[in-house]
């Protein structure tokens, strides 16, 4: 169409469609919905109508209803899809945490980051603590409810992503992995710390960081304090640069020595 062209008007079309039957308006319904790939409408349409019957609603009401519907079922779906993409081992929430069970974690913090801003600012976050003082599950949990408010997130242990960093430079593919795990809003390393890293794993996961640094945020879940990260970064220079890139401007929350599973565990043997 010429920018000159007058706009096609809707009528002569709702004109032609005056005499339809109400078997041929559902098909025809059924069918638009089809190709315009609005499949809650399609699955709605039937109840709604009754409503709109049943509660006098106006063709406005009817026809908002029906696309708030729609939208509401995209991001419901859109919200499932980045979970998913995520990568999470398993399914935790943070109204499954029992924060009783730990009193060394401030529920007012982890709260507030559920809010998601230190993200939005590119923040990082690092919980610190011994095996079974909840730091995968919060790990997870905050995963889970920044990719449900609309954030890229990324999931992995800390090993598989430097196994994964060390195949991508032996295939000459380095570059397009660190640019694919800078591209997500969140990337979540968990367990960095179990296992000694040697010189080239540490350089190539440092690449990560510094690629996030200020732009996109980390969290992290490590059983070594800071000061025992000498264990896992064997080269101590490489090691301070790691804990800078990791804390600086960032949330540390200790989630102490006391393992509540183990504790949990042993009240439920008889």
């Amino acid at each position: 169409m010429s920018p000159s062209a007058p706009a096609t008007s809707i009528t002569p079309t709702l004109r032609r469609r005056r005499g339809l039957t109400e078997e041929a308006a559902i098909a025809a319904v059924d069918q638009a919905c089809r190709r315009l790939r609005l499949p809650t409408i399609r699955a709605l349409v039937g109840e709604a109508l009754t409503v709109a019957t049943k509660e006098q609603l106006t063709y406005q009401g009817f026809l908002a209803e029906l696309l708030l519907a729609e939208v509401d079922d995209r991001d419901r779906r859109s919200s499932i899809r980045r979970v998913k993409a995520a990568g999470f081992p398993r399914d935790k929430w943070l109204g499954d945490f029992d924060f009783d069970a730990n009193e060394a974690i401030n529920p007012a913090t982890v709260h507030e980051l559920a809010k998601g801003d230190w993200i939005r600012k590119g923040d990082p976050l690092c919980l610190i603590g011994d095996s079974g003082t909840g730091k995968s599950h919060l790990l997870i949990a905050l995963g889970t409810a920044a990719a449900e408010q609309g954030y890229r997130v990324r999931y992995t242990l800390a090993t598989k992503l430097v196994n994964e960093l060390v195949e991508a430079a032996d295939d000459k593919q380095l570059a397009k992995t660190i640019a694919r795990y800078g591209r997500v809003d969140l990337l979540m390393i968990d367990e960095l710390g179990y296992m000694e890293l040697d010189r080239r794993g540490a350089e190539l996961l440092f690449q990560v960081l510094t690629e996030r640094e200020e732009k996109n945020s980390i969290a992290i879940a490590s059983n070594q304090s800071f000061s025992g990260w000498t264990d896992t970064f064997t080269d101590p220079r490489l090691c301070a640069a790691i804990v800078d890139r990791l804390t600086y401007h960032g949330t540390i929350i200790e989630t102490g020595t006391h393992s509540y599973r183990l504790a949990h565990t042993k009240a439920a043997t008889p």
